[in-house]
C-alpha cells in the first residue's frame, strides 16, 4: 500500500491485474505459456523439491541460452551485452 501511495503522490498510476486474470498482462502471459510448454509440461513431479530443482535448472536456459523474438532472436545475455557495447560507444563519442 505504501508503494502505491508513493506512486500516486508523484502523479503516477498503477495497473491492477486482477488475480486469476493473466491476460491483463501480455508479457506475463507469454512467459507463463513458455514456462508451461518448455518446462512444466515436459516433466512429472513427485515432490515440490523435485519441481524446484527442475525449475532452477531451466531458468538459466531461459535467460542465457534461449533466443527471444522480442529481442531480435538474441538471448537476454546477448541483448544486454549489445546494449552495454552501444552505450559505451555513445559515451566515448560524447567525450
Amino acid at each position: 500500500m505504501r508503494q502505491r501511495a508513493g506512486v500516486h503522490f508523484h502523479g503516477g498510476e498503477t495497473a491492477h491485474i486482477a488475480p486469476g486474470k493473466p491476460w491483463q498482462n501480455g508479457m506475463n502471459k507469454s512467459f507463463n505459456g513458455k514456462f508451461r510448454d518448455e518446462c512444466l509440461s515436459m516433466e512429472w513431479f513427485r515432490t515440490r523439491s523435485e519441481a524446484a530443482a527442475v525449475v532452477e535448472h531451466w531458468r538459466p536456459h531461459y535467460y542465457a541460452v534461449r533466443p527471444h523474438c522480442r529481442l531480435g532472436y538474441l538471448t537476454p545475455n546477448e541483448f544486454r551485452s549489445n546494449q552495454l557495447t552501444t552505450e559505451s560507444k555513445l559515451g566515448a563519442a560524447v567525450l
